[in-house]
């Protein structure tokens, strides 16, 4: 798998299509422990402290820890875990393209390019 320098941060996405902030007067996303702590550990495979930061301040705004939500798209690979739709940098899409066209499923390309590079 081809490594790249830059990580990009996490960008979570509720299951009706958009952002829930407590902030903004809607409901916090409900997710269980085991959920919310993946959503927090993914934000270490970001390539900046100020990108971590952010990854957990949007992890902290967008959800809290109540029922376990099935919806939320969680996987495993490699050993890695991450949940929610992951933005991607522009070399780390590359690095999904390269994976893809070598036969790697695009999900686990996905995951593995934002992680491991």
């Amino acid at each position: 798998m081809k490594k790249i320098a830059a990580v990009a941060g996490l960008v979570v996405v509720t299951v009706m299509g958009g952002p829930a902030a407590a902030g903004d007067g809607t409901t916090q996303q409900e997710v269980s422990r085991e959920q919310y702590r993946t959503l927090v550990s993914q934000c270490r495979y970001a390539d900046t402290a100020k990108a971590r930061a952010r990854c957990r301040a949007e992890v902290e705004e967008l959800y809290r820890v109540g029922r376990t939500d099935k919806s939320l798209d969680c996987r495993t690979y490699s050993g890695i875990t991450v949940c929610g739709k992951l933005r991607l940098s522009k070399a780390e899409r590359q690095c999904v393209r390269d994976s893809v066209r070598q036969g790697l499923p695009y999900r686990r390309a996905e995951v593995e390019c934002y992680a491991l590079s």
